[in-house]
């Protein structure tokens, strides 16, 4: 059994966290091995990535157009006509593009792609076991627990290099608390290059590393808290660890002074309810099907309660205090802010991190036990991947569908992208994850590196990505697109209502050459009628490409457009 670290909590704060030699057991406890499990999760995660080449991610095929861009897609025709590329459009969130950029030449956009995917799920719990090792002072089984964690609305969303960004911030943290006995001048110079690299992969993992070194400061215990001198000593600590951790951060944005939507203001939506902030929270572990996953959680709470009934569980007291931190900050963060979306979904995950970094439930078990917890704790984290698995499986089929309309795609054509969008749809759907957001909007992306075709909806926003669009292009393009039903194509009061976020879709038949309508398998509440003036040219249940013939002219006594409204009021 591997010996408490330096970390571990003190005999006089057993009343905080109970001493780990404290047990109910009179069976002689065994050495906890949990890397089977985790080689076992890490084996199953790449086997998915390996053969799922676009899973219900959200953004995923977005970033992966873009990435095929940046790797050297911007300089073949009609590319060269309508992306460019300016690093000085954002100091963060650049991790994966400048991956692109460096090695997608190198080893294939592909490969680099799955590669990424491949970190932004096994990172952040590896991360946290290897935190927790040096906490808690070896290994144990509640680590195979933290594996559950890898499955979050954030990594559902796509959000690749803010998930890499947590990952890096575990790993770090670790390596800073290895560091702490070393000479303060290394510890200083080591948190400017983890800020350095931590900013530019994005700025929301710089924010938890930031927390996690303010638990590492803090200790394992309350002493700092016990007299004002050593009160003052942590406090002195903390800003001088606050300084190295934000100069990298500061000296790149007075370098380049850019925020997300320009800058323009905060125009800021919260979580104003008690509804929306437990929503929220739930976003730390919500993926497919919420009440799979709350199902799947109770197991890791049941040994909690069990560990506190029999005051066998250890506390970090710092780490407490970091993820008391992240968890107020998910209940107050902004939804949305700077043209940017779901940024309270970034701290719930964070704090989930840190808590189960924060305990060590049954550090010290009988052989029987031990195995009954290890068994329970990887069921829970191997069933779930499968579970994962079997979604990635029928959402794999649905960006094949995509990919085998868009063959039938002239290089140099405009796709207007749209989908049918139903009313409801079921408890377990890959097509749609946390709040009912969908995992299918970006798919006609994969037409930019399939089809050497033009889509609107690439990401190029400022502030956080490097791509940005060339005129008269950029008249068409939005940042961050969305989509919009089918049905919406004949309602110009419709049109003109989100004019201001799909410019696009004005006389669209002038500006697109193909309609690609995906989700075509389901009743659209909007009706779903296809516009008068276009032709199917190939299709699959899921996706079909329609032909927009130029020349159209409605019939001069054609009956004048039903409201959007109303169709989607009669269809419920």
């Amino acid at each position: 059994m591997p010996q408490p670290s330096a970390s571990a909590p003190s005999p006089e704060d057993a009343a905080v966290s109970p001493s780990v030699h404290e047990t109910a057991d009179t069976g002689a406890a065994v050495r906890q091995k949990p890397g089977l499990a985790t080689s076992v999760f890490v084996i199953l995660v790449a086997i998915f990535v390996a053969v799922f080449k676009f899973p219900p991610i959200l953004d995923y095929p977005n970033h992966y157009a873009r990435m095929w861009l940046l790797a050297g897609g911007i300089d073949t025709p009609p590319f060269h006509e309508i992306y460019a590329l300016d690093w000085n459009r954002t100091f963060t969130n650049v991790g994966i593009d400048l991956a692109a950029y460096w090695l997608g030449p190198l080893i294939g956009v592909s490969l680099l792609a799955r590669s990424l995917l491949f970190l932004a799920i096994v990172l952040p719990p590896l991360g946290a076991i290897a935190l927790h090792r040096r906490l808690h002072g070896g290994g144990y089984y509640w680590q195979i627990g933290i594996l559950y964690f890898a499955w979050c609305a954030t990594l559902i969303g796509g959000f690749i290099n803010f998930q890499i960004g947590l990952g890096m911030a575990l790993l770090f943290a670790s390596a800073d608390h290895a560091l702490q006995s070393r000479n303060p001048a290394v510890v200083f110079a080591w948190r400017l290059i983890a800020g350095l690299l931590l900013t530019v992969m994005h700025i929301f993992s710089l924010g938890f590393y930031m927390a996690l070194v303010c638990g590492l400061e803090f200790s394992p215990t309350t002493a700092a808290l016990r007299s004002p001198g050593a009160f003052l000593r942590l406090c002195g600590r903390l800003l001088i660890a606050m300084l190295a951790c934000t100069l990298p951060a500061i000296c790149l944005f007075f370098y380049q002074p850019v925020l997300p939507d320009g800058g323009g203001g905060l125009d800021a939506s919260w979580n104003d309810s008690v509804v929306l902030i437990l929503a929220n929270l739930m976003s730390a572990l919500w993926s497919y099907a919420l009440l799979a996953d709350m199902l799947l959680l109770i197991p890791l709470i049941l040994v909690c309660t069990y560990a506190v009934r029999t005051r066998r569980l250890t506390i970090h007291a710092g780490m407490a205090i970091a993820a008391a931190g992240l968890l107020l900050l998910s209940c107050v963060a902004p939804r949305h802010m700077l043209g940017t979306g779901w940024i309270s979904w970034r701290f719930p995950i964070m704090a989930a991190l840190a808590a189960m970094v924060m305990i060590c439930p049954l550090p010290r078990l009988p052989r029987r036990q031990a195995l009954i917890v290890m068994l329970v704790l990887s069921t829970v984290v191997l069933g779930r991947t499968a579970w994962i698995g079997f979604n990635w499986w029928q959402g794999d089929a649905d960006a094949a569908a995509v990919r085998t309309v868009l063959a039938a795609v002239p290089e140099g054509a405009a796709i207007l992208p749209v989908m049918r969008q139903p009313n409801e749809h079921g408890v377990a759907d890959h097509r749609y994850f946390a709040w009912n957001q969908d995992t299918i909007r970006h798919l006609p992306t994969l037409a930019v590196p399939d089809a050497h075709a033009f889509v609107p909806t690439v990401f190029t926003a400022k502030g956080k990505q490097p791509l940005t669009v060339l005129p008269p292009w950029s008249g068409i393009a939005v940042p961050e697109g969305n989509l919009f039903s089918m049905g919406l194509l004949d309602c110009p009061d419709e049109i003109r209502a989100v004019s201001g976020i799909a410019p696009y879709l004005n006389d669209w038949r002038r500006h697109f050459d193909f309609i690609l309508l995906v989700n075509a398998d389901v009743e659209d509440r909007f009706g779903g009628a296809v516009p008068q003036g276009v032709s199917l040219v190939t299709e699959t249940p899921f996706a079909k490409l329609y032909v927009i013939d130029k020349a159209f002219m409605p019939a001069a006594d054609a009956p004048p457009p039903k409201s959007c409204a109303d169709i989607a009021a009669a269809n419920g």
